[in-house]
């Protein structure tokens, strides 16, 4: 991983010492997993989900997506989602289904970046 890449994703609201600690200083296997979240369909799951205004399938997407921001220490995404998935849990569909244009800024952000390694 490159300095350069490594200070846009610092730019980007991501905790890499943390991600850093969590993956063992693998900077390899990180990109690897960074790589696969941007083949993932959770955040297309979300989207659908909101859409067809399921509060239960919005819950499970949302809180999957959170899980998988934490672990891979995406702190904008993984703020953003937490407060949505809690919306959720509390049958708020209207207030998380308001939180997506917040969500979508993070994870287009996020995706960006990881388009530049691939």
């Amino acid at each position: 991983m490159t300095e350069e890449f490594k200070n846009k994703l610092i730019d980007a609201n991501v905790d890499l010492e943390g991600a850093m600690e969590r993956f063992m200083n693998n900077e390899a296997m990180y990109e690897k997993f960074l790589k696969k979240f941007a083949n993932e369909t959770i955040y297309a799951q979300l989207a659908s989900a909101v859409e067809e205004n399921d509060t239960d399938k919005a819950f499970a997407a949302a809180h999957t997506l959170k899980g998988v921001c934490g672990n891979l220490s995406l702190q904008g995404l993984f703020e953003v989602v937490s407060k949505q998935v809690e919306c959720f849990r509390a049958k708020q569909m209207e207030e998380g289904a308001a939180m997506m244009p917040q969500v979508t800024a993070e994870y287009d952000k996020i995706m960006a970046l990881i388009q530049d390694i691939l």
